[in-house]
């Protein structure tokens, strides 16, 4: 009977070191990938930073990372899920054969057994603090980037407010200088129009110093325009007097 017992242990403690091998190897296949994740990211980082302003579009699309900023971000979370997840599987088998390794005397196998533990216990103590640092080393990374976009992000704000400004101002200039060119153009017509008025006054003032001068020539002149007055009023009687001549024989 105690021979059952020692073999049904001897299976489920090889089961349980079976399975704490397969997480071993699955968690250093993804570790190896999650260090690469980590070069990619913060690669993909590096080249969003500087090819705003070194590089051109052409480059770009040569050069530019084939994971970007989002997708790198997603399958950080991802693999890093899945990795404590395995970290917690390898956890809990270990513990499992600590508890076994608890219940049996002490012999040389429980000292194999011990032995075994311990060199699984160390694994996952590598595993762990490589995982933690591969994944202390992108958050870092993904802080510092964030940080620099953002100061990079307040400065292009803060040159396009400038940008924005140079050309309120010159458009302000512009506008002084059309102001300054219609003033120009007022005062020359209002000059212009002094100018006219003079010269009119000039003239009255000279044909009014010749009636003095020449009072037949402005009895004259006076004469004439009462003649013409005389024959427009002449005239326009005539024409009255047609009209309605017109009108009493159309109406008949």
């Amino acid at each position: 009977m105690a021979d059952g017992n020692r073999w049904e242990g001897k299976r489920h403690v090889g089961d349980l070191r079976k399975q704490a091998r397969q997480l071993e190897n699955e968690i250093d296949l993804k570790l190896v990938s999650f260090s690469k994740l980590g070069t990619n990211y913060s690669g993909s980082r590096e080249y969003h930073g500087n090819s705003i302003e070194d590089a051109s579009d052409h480059e770009k699309s040569d050069t530019a990372p084939l994971l970007n900023k989002a997708n790198s971000e997603h399958m950080f979370e991802t693999m890093a899920m899945e990795i404590e997840q395995l970290l917690a599987r390898l956890t809990q088998v270990n513990d499992q054969m600590a508890e076994y390794t608890q219940n049996i005397s002490v012999n040389s196998h429980n000292s194999a057994l011990l032995h075994t533990l311990q060199r699984h216990r160390d694994i996952l103590q590598d595993y762990s603090h490589e995982f933690q640092k591969t994944k202390a080393n992108i958050t870092a990374c993904a802080e510092r980037e964030d940080l620099l976009g953002s100061v990079s992000a307040y400065k292009n704000a803060t040159q396009r407010r400038t940008d924005l400004y140079l050309k309120e101002n010159e458009h302000i200039r512009n506008s002084d200088r059309l102001l300054d060119e219609q003033i120009s153009i007022a005062m020359a017509t209002k000059e212009n129009l002094q100018g006219q008025r003079g010269t009119f006054n000039s003239i009255t003032q000279k044909l009014s110093n010749m009636g003095n001068r020449f009072p037949v020539i402005n009895s004259l002149i006076q004469k004439v325009n009462l003649r013409k007055r005389r024959d427009a009023i002449i005239l326009g009687f005539v024409i009255g007097i047609c009209v309605v001549l017109l009108l009493i024989y159309a109406f008949h």
